[in-house]
């Protein structure tokens, strides 16, 4: 079965960890409910920040929504001029029959402007 994946982003007001974690549940979520995934047909997740969120790792929520064995990474974006602030985005790899084709990336919040 391939492995295929998935882009997703949001945005959060204040650096906090509740709304880091809020955001990113709900984020993982929205992904996993508009895929039709089964937890257990992820393969791995990468989160990343911008610089200006470092309240806590994006991984939390993961691990929170029972992602207990999957490999989870976080990382930070890179500080480009005027690019969107207070961002959480996510790669996540999935094994699945899907094409890529078929896969439903998933922006919220201030991150729509992120993909057209």
């Amino acid at each position: 079965m391939p492995t295929r994946g998935i882009r997703a982003a949001t945005t959060v007001i204040n650096n906090s960890r509740e709304e880091i974690l809020a955001a990113t549940s709900e984020l993982l979520s929205e992904i996993i409910a508009r895929n039709d995934i089964a937890l257990e047909d992820i393969a791995s997740i990468i989160f990343s920040t911008t610089r200006d969120l470092t309240a806590e790792f994006p991984a939390v929520a993961a691990r929170k929504l029972g992602l207990n064995d999957t490999p989870l990474l976080c990382a930070c974006e890179i500080d480009v001029p005027r690019s969107q602030l207070k961002c959480i985005r996510i790669l996540m790899h999935i094994n699945t029959a899907k094409e890529q084709k078929d896969i439903k990336h998933v922006y919220l919040k201030g991150a729509v402007n992120l993909r057209r």
